[in-house]
This record gives structure tokens, sequence and C-alpha cells, in this order.
């Protein structure tokens, strides 16, 4: 016992100066007036009900809206693609998942500049389609451009989430809605996707939470003018040096984050529980 807690030192310690002094930090900034010294801190809930302007409430809708259509996008792409990885042999499920998460090896910095060099007006795809006899087509710093680069970032998490679930799924039952007479489609959509369901939550919560805080890819496909509320942070602890605000908007999404994971939290253990129940009765 003496053993294992020596080896929870090192992490308790890595947490406390990594993770929670930080958080104390940004707390103390949030509820300060800028430019106090630590003499003469004042607290104050200015930096909160600043928030509440009707422009910063409307970047964070935009990045709500933005991140709710990546999150979909990425469902409706994903689970295909990983339902199909599931049925090939394992080493192909193997390659094929190799073949997904190497791009991610590439910092993302990299691979976000290189659709910019996709989209602009004297990109590739533009012409490509001058070649083929079409107009040049304005892809380059618009909601098209961020939600294409999120996607394309994003979506290998909703597909590995999805793609565990279904592997490890267990096989009998799939064959016993089979033996009763199902069909493909019935087994689908009462054994299989139902059980799937928690792989789904996981990879909507891996996709939506950082989209909807992401500052790279709407900085550099939606332009400098692009405001996402990632951005309006950076912006504050950047530009503006304004880390009282910063800091408050910070707080404000960290509560917004956690409540999101917990809403998702217990809304998969609900579902999996009755799914389960359901798809061994069926």
């Amino acid at each position: 016992m003496k053993a294992f807690k020596r080896l929870v030192i090192p992490h308790g310690v890595f947490m406390v100066v990594f993770i929670a002094f930080p958080m104390l930090l940004i707390a103390l900034y949030a509820f300060t007036k800028k430019g106090n010294d630590i003499v003469t801190i004042q607290f104050t809930l200015d930096n909160f009900i600043r928030f509440f302007d009707p422009v910063f409430i409307n970047i964070l809708i935009q990045s709500l809206k933005i991140a709710l259509i990546t999150t979909i996008f990425c469902l409706l792409m994903g689970y295909p693609i990983a339902y199909f990885i599931t049925k090939q042999g394992e080493c192909s499920q193997m390659l094929l998942i190799l073949l997904i998460t190497m791009p991610m090896w590439v910092n993302m910095l990299i691979r976000t500049y290189s659709w910019i060099s996709l989209l602009s007006t004297n990109g590739i795809i533009n012409n490509i389609l001058v070649m083929l006899g079409f107009n040049r087509i304005e892809m380059l710093y618009t909601d098209f451009a961020v939600i294409l680069g999120m996607v394309y970032n994003y979506l290998p998490f909703m597909i590995i989430s999805i793609h565990t679930q279904l592997a490890k799924m267990d096989q009998s039952i799939i064959q016993a809605s089979y033996d009763l007479g199902a069909n493909w489609k019935q087994t689908f959509s009462k054994v299989i996707f139902p059980l799937s369901i928690p792989g789904v939550m996981t990879g909507i919560t891996l996709v939506f939470l950082p989209a909807v805080s992401s500052f790279v890819i709407p900085k550099l496909l939606g332009g400098g003018s692009y405001m996402l509320i990632g951005n309006l942070i950076e912006n504050q602890f950047g530009s503006a040096g304004n880390w009282n605000f910063g800091s408050a908007i910070s707080l404000i999404m960290t509560v917004i984050i956690i409540v999101t994971m917990a809403i998702t939290k217990h809304f998969d253990k609900d579902v999996e529980d009755k799914n389960s129940k359901g798809a061994r009765q069926w």
C-alpha cells in the first residue's frame, strides 16, 4: 500500500502544478479587476456581466452552432466508416485504423495550412474547376472552410470511438437476431445501433468539446475577422491583454463543458442499460 502511494505522488504533484494551480489563477483573474496587484485585489463580477453583452453571446451561439454541425457531419460520416471497418478481417481492420490515424501524427497546424492551399481562390481545387470549365468558387474564409477543417481534424475521434464499441460487441446477440428471423435492417436498428450508442456518445463528446473551443482552425480557415469563442479567449489573453475578462470567459466555457460531459455521461449510462436489456430480449 505504501509503495502504491509513492507511485501516486508524482501524478498528484503534476495535477496540482499543471491543473489545479493554473485553474486557481484563472479563477482569481476572473473575479478581480484588471490591473490589480496582489496587495490591492478588488473582487468583482463585472467580467462575467460583460460576457452577457449581445456581441459575446452571438459569438458563443456561433461557436455552438459550428461545433454542432461539425459533430453531426462527423457522426454521419464516421458511423458508416467504422461499421465498414468492423466487417473486415483483423489485419485489414488494423491497417484501416492505421490509415485513419496516420494524419493525426502530423501537427494540426500543418494539416490546417494544407487546406488553405486547397481551398484558396488560386488553390488546387479551384484550378481543377477552371480546367473542367467551371468558375472559381470562394471557399476560403467561410463557414464551409471552418466546418470542413474541423470535420477533417476531428473525424478520426468519432471513427475510433464507434469502431471500438462495435468491435467489442457480442456477436452471439447479432447472430441470435438472425436466427429469430430478423433481417439486416431490423438487426441493425434493434440490436447493433442501440448497443453502439456508448461509442457514439463518446465520439460526440470527443468531437463537440474541442470543436466548440477551437481557435486555430477558425483563425486560419476563417480569416482574421472570423471570431469564435476560442478566438475570443485567445485575443483577450494576447492582443487585448485583458486576462481578467479572458479568464471569466474560460471559466464560463469550463462550466459549459463540464455540464455537457455530465449530461452525456448520464444519458450514455441510461441508454446503455436500457438498450442492453432490450437487445437481449430481442
